[in-house]
């Protein structure tokens, strides 16, 4: 077994556990910088990810082909990196709303980092359901980190018990899919998959499956936790649940439907172009009277699911590559918005919209940043969100001429970005045009906050004006959906050997 392979996750583990016993002697005073520390060494587990050691070019399977390392892995574990990363910073400048433990507040950001790696690679639905449950588990106790806060603990129990029941339909439905396939493994299941296309209790259990995918990427109709979840949560926490858990949910979606069961995914066009068009529109039609922003970001959340559902439903490596392109434009700037929330509502009551009123007299950067982070979330150029939205579009029309229910979906994606200008105008022109300005004190911004803004700035501009390496990146990513399968069946030989 090439237990090598999981040095980058072994890396963020052992990162984890030496925070938890480096806070046994360090100071109270001094357990906040920690986070910097975590970040800093993030980086270079991030930079040795590019090192031949870890990206030799080829796929390497691990655990009886239960791990597999592989372009799409790869893309997605430096996406989670980079991720964590910015959230550790924004969680130091959190720490002094976190009663106490905030070195664990750290560390469970890295424990769950870990399992979003592991969930890149899982090629097995026993490392899938872990990967998940490791994920959530995590995501559990830093929703209710806030014991204080009764919308914390409100936050903390939905995810709870939602999230407990979202697994229960997954493991029923793997459960299923190994009892009827004899196996578990993605591999063999692509091997033979056809012979179980009329299996209704195999494609039950694919179902229930995909039920509990579902939870974690906030589709329709399983995406009712999302909208009071970010609003009670910790604003690191809704953050690392808007960009970390949403991806993972999305890099298992495309291992299971594409690198599973293509053969039947081929079958469910219907089923997905349906959910993603009512995901865009409950998400958009929900956040239109939102006042609550970080209520707000969640109902965007979930329209942005339904624009990312676009790329699957396309059936294309060109939908695929998409996905991937607008997780990166997404990534930047989610985590800038919640970055100026963070900042912002430390001196505001609540975290209600006006909170904002004046934010270009009292900081212009961060009234800029706001701006900018809510121009690329609707889908105006030239940042990364309307380049990602377009290529998303292109994939769907593509397909239209084979079916014309990719039409009818791309017109309903054209009328939710025309709702969702809306909403997002609206925190900009509280930014800039409100005149009751709530506090008109200058917010400090300290070096690390700077600098990580100054990153999701230039990763939203770059993006958008220069997409062509990420799109390359991506494609190189996708193309394991199309052949991985047959390589790793070829590696480990015939189906069901042994079984």
């Amino acid at each position: 077994m090439n237990y090598s392979l999981t040095i980058l996750e072994m890396a963020v583990v052992a990162l984890g556990l030496g925070l938890l016993l480096l806070d046994l002697w360090t100071p109270l005073e001094q357990k906040r910088p920690l986070g910097y520390a975590a970040a800093a060494a993030l980086g270079l587990v991030f930079l040795f990810s590019f090192s031949t050691f870890v990206d030799s070019g080829t796929t390497a399977t691990a655990f009886n082909g239960m791990y597999v390392q592989d372009g799409l892995a790869l893309f997605f574990k430096r996406f989670f990196l980079l991720a964590t990363i910015i959230v550790l910073i924004i969680s130091v400048e959190f720490a002094d709303r976190i009663a106490a433990g905030v070195s664990e507040y750290y560390a469970l950001i890295l424990f769950a980092l870990s399992g979003m790696m592991f969930a890149a690679s899982a090629n097995d639905f026993s490392l899938l359901f872990v990967s998940v449950e490791l994920i959530t588990v995590t995501f559990y106790v830093l929703t209710s980190f806030q014991r204080s806060r009764l919308g914390s603990l409100e936050a903390g129990v939905k995810y709870l018990i939602l999230g407990a029941l979202s697994s229960a339909f997954m493991v029923f439905g793997i459960a299923l899919v190994f009892g009827t396939s004899g196996t578990m493994n993605f591999a063999e299941l692509a091997a033979a998959g056809s012979h179980f296309a009329d299996d209704r209790i195999f494609l039950l259990g694919l179902l229930l499956v995909l039920v509990g995918l579902g939870f974690k990427i906030a589709a329709f109709p399983f995406q009712i936790w999302a909208p009071d979840v970010y609003q009670g949560a910790p604003v690191p926490t809704a953050a690392f649940l808007a960009v970390g858990s949403k991806a993972a949910g999305f890099v298992l979606v495309l291992r299971v439907l594409f690198g599973a069961v293509p053969d039947i995914t081929g079958h469910w066009t219907k089923l997905l172009v349906a959910i993603s068009a009512v995901t865009i529109l409950y998400g958009n039609l929900c956040a239109i009277p939102q006042r609550n922003l970080k209520r707000l970001l969640g109902y965007s959340s979930i329209s942005h699911a339904g624009y990312l559902l676009l790329g699957v439903a396309a059936m294309s490596p060109a939908g695929q590559s998409a996905l991937l392109y607008y997780l990166g434009g997404y990534l930047f700037t989610v985590l800038a918005a919640f970055t100026v929330i963070c900042l912002v509502m430390r001196q505001a009551d609540g975290e209600d919209i006006s909170a904002l009123a004046g934010l270009n007299q009292r900081s212009p950067f961060l009234a800029a940043t706001m701006a900018l982070a809510m121009v690329s979330l609707a889908g105006i150029p030239p940042v990364a969100g309307f380049f990602g939205k377009f290529l998303l579009l292109k994939a769907a029309v593509e397909q239209g001429a084979a079916n014309h229910a990719y039409y009818w979906l791309v017109a309903i994606a054209i009328f939710g970005v025309v709702i969702s200008l809306y909403y997002y105008f609206g925190v900009v022109r509280v930014i800039y045009w409100s005149k009751d300005a709530a506090d008109p004190s200058p917010i400090p911004i300290s070096r690390p906050i700077k600098a990580t803004l100054c990153v999701c700035l230039l990763g939203m501009l770059y993006l958008g004006l220069f997409p062509n390496l990420v799109l390359d990146t991506a494609d190189q990513a996708v193309a394991v959906l199309r052949t991985g399968s047959q390589t790793a069946a070829r590696d480990q030989g015939p189906p069901f050997a042994g079984r």
